[in-house]
């Protein structure tokens, strides 16, 4: 593993923790700021999530892309492995595992800064098609936002853009928009109103998954030659592309 790939795994790492760090941690304050009316707890919520992840991209995306998201590096592995961009296959395993690991780290890191048992597993079922549609909804939107920008060359407004698409999706899904694996992961280690439990995880992974599928063939349908772009996800970049 060479030292561009330590970066960019490193930048993932970090960056997908202070996501979930932000959702986490929002989510916490929010419960406690306004403990007797869930809409605001969501606002409050969906605001600091749109806004964090805005900078968090700014910060990491000439770095490693700032994908912080294993199903959009999946994506990029996909529409760029015939065309010779994107990640390659060990990489892809490289950055998903990256952010799984931040996503965890993320989640300890709220519950110590708000005093919130570290141990604790998230009791929040979150289970139902309407549910898991939320997600797929959610997912396609994420992939196709993302892929599109890269294909119309208009990366520099993937962090606004990004951000903004997620913190709307808090509201018009039912799954209040996770539309991130790691992020999933992640917010099951904290038993607080932006939790879920382990049983309900799974459902929503393969949601996302799907969904991914599905933002993936919508993107490469209504852009066709979009897999030259793959490695403009989610911010162009230009990374040492080193032996797979």
């Amino acid at each position: 593993m060479g030292p561009d790939l330590h970066r960019r795994l490193t930048a993932e790492l970090i960056g997908t923790g202070l996501l979930v760090t932000v959702v986490v941690g929002s989510g916490i304050a929010a419960q406690r700021l306004s403990p007797d009316d869930v809409g605001l707890q969501l606002l409050q919520n969906s605001m600091a999530t749109f806004l964090g992840l805005t900078v968090l991209i700014l910060l990491f995306g000439p770095v490693s892309g700032a994908h912080l998201n294993p199903v959009v590096s999946a994506a990029d592995w996909l529409l760029g492995r015939r065309a010779g961009t994107g990640l390659v296959g060990r990489e892809v395993i490289a950055y998903a595992a990256a952010q799984t690991v931040g996503g965890f780290l993320g989640a300890v890191l709220a519950n110590l800064m708000f005093d919130v048992g570290v141990a604790e597993v998230a009791t929040t079922e979150r289970t139902g098609a309407p549910l898991l549609l939320g997600e797929v909804v959610a997912t396609a939107g994420l992939v196709a936002v993302i892929f599109a920008l890269a294909r119309t060359h208009r990366g520099a407004l993937a962090a606004p853009a990004v951000g903004a698409y997620i913190g709307a999706a808090y509201w018009f899904t039912s799954s209040t928009s996770f539309a991130n694996p790691a992020v999933t992961v992640g917010r099951m280690f904290s038993d607080t109103f932006a939790g879920i439990d382990p049983a309900s995880v799974p459902g929503f992974i393969a949601a996302q998954v799907v969904g991914g599928a599905l933002g993936l063939l919508l993107v490469v349908y209504l852009y066709p030659g979009v897999a030259a772009a793959a490695r403009d996800a989610v911010v162009p970049h230009r990374p040492h592309r080193e032996a797979s």
